[in-house]
């Protein structure tokens, strides 16, 4: 009877914890990318803290202070200012509505002549100026809500440093996996994020260059403005950089320069999104052998749900998802040669450095034994 009680009350106690979780998603949900950036920049500078604490023996708040300015200086304030950098270029362009749906009125008019077909009338030309209108007012928005997502970043990440050694083990505590399995889930968790953390940005800035010399070869005006562009559209799937570079070189094929915007459409298919074909698999499978299709669709979905940090946590969602699909066949089905693991650092040093560096107590064989066969089944229990 007093068993059943206790488990009453757990099941009430996590009811309750539920039902305020969601309650607070709920309200700092136009505030989540400031939060998961935290959480990104935590995993990949835990490791940092440490050694300033541990071996440096520097002080938490001292160490934590270092950390955050660096990123600050490094990581923020860089991505801030080239995000307003692009607005204010953007917002200085002098766009007359009433001119560019004369100019889709002249290439609709030649399409017409040559096919014989009607292409656009002037009742479905009239969104231009209201999708123009729209884009200012996103773009405003947007930038807005990424500068205050990165004053809360800061803020989080600085008192996730501070208790950078209990926060990971208070989060693994109360998961309900063997050790092993919390270890994997660890491990996998850091290194997907990693290798979008490091692989996207590192692929955005070789594709700009790439965009802005090309670009100055080839004389087209704004080309800091446009290689900025073709970094930031590195993250959207499928269209990408061309969403940036095909306009252009259509735009001077319109004008009349048909050598020059053949050239740069080639220069956009073959040298940017070439480069964007191999190093985005290429450089994330050297951090972490994720799928291509984990990416593709995760970029999607993470975008559609997170913002900006969708592009690390979109991967992330699915390719845990997959982990824990795995650990269940690897742990419950009999016969199954599902191995718990996503990416590909699974040979056994790799693992036993890992697990090392881990605070949290690993698994280590023991001696056969009725007492630890015994252990070991009922451990069984639980994936």
């Amino acid at each position: 009877m007093q068993r059943e009680i206790k488990q009453s009350h757990r099941y009430i106690l996590i009811g309750l914890i539920v039902l305020l979780a969601v309650l607070l998603f709920k309200e700092i949900q136009p505030y989540l990318g400031g939060f998961l950036a935290a959480f990104a920049l935590f995993a990949i500078l835990r490791g940092q803290m440490r050694k300033l604490v541990e071996k440096r023996e520097w002080s938490r708040g001292l160490s934590a202070t270092v950390i955050v300015l660096a990123t600050l200086i490094f990581v923020l304030i860089p991505l801030t200012g080239i995000g307003f950098l692009a607005a204010d270029t953007i917002s200085g362009i002098n766009i007359d509505p009433a001119a560019v749906t004369a100019a889709i009125n002249n290439i609709a008019s030649d399409i017409e002549k040559r096919l014989d077909i009607r292409v656009f009338t002037p009742e479905n030309l009239s969104f231009v100026p209201k999708a123009g209108t729209s884009l200012m007012q996103t773009l405003v928005t947007g930038l807005t809500s990424m500068l205050i997502n990165s004053v809360i970043a800061i803020f989080v990440l600085y008192f996730m440093l501070v208790s950078y050694d209990t926060l990971g083990r208070a989060i693994l505590e109360i998961l309900p996996f063997r050790e092993e399995n919390k270890s994997i889930l660890r491990e996998e968790t850091k290194s997907i994020i990693l290798s979008n953390a490091v692989g996207i940005p590192v692929v955005a800035i070789t594709q700009g260059i790439l965009a802005y010399v090309g670009y100055m070869f080839f004389g087209v005006n704004n080309a800091l403005v446009y290689a900025v562009l073709v970094a930031f559209t590195t993250i959207i799937p499928v269209v990408g950089t061309s969403l940036v570079w095909a306009p252009i070189g259509l735009s001077a094929i319109v004008q009349g320069d048909v050598a020059r915007g053949i050239f740069l459409l080639a220069y956009g298919l073959l040298i940017i999104g070439g480069s964007d074909a191999i190093l985005r698999f290429v450089l994330q499978k050297k951090l972490a052998n994720i799928h291509p299709l984990i990416t593709f669709f995760g970029v999607i979905i993470g975008l559609a749900m997170f913002g900006f940090w969708g592009i690390i946590f979109g991967p992330l969602l699915i390719s845990l998802l997959i982990l824990l699909i795995n650990m269940y066949r690897h742990d419950y089905v009999i016969g199954s040669l599902a191995q718990p693991r996503v990416t590909t650092r699974e040979n056994q040093q790799s693992n036993i450095l890992l697990r090392r560096r881990s605070p949290f107590p690993s698994i280590s064989p023991k001696k056969a034994s009725p007492e630890n066969d015994s252990k070991a089944a009922s451990d069984h229990g639980s994936p």
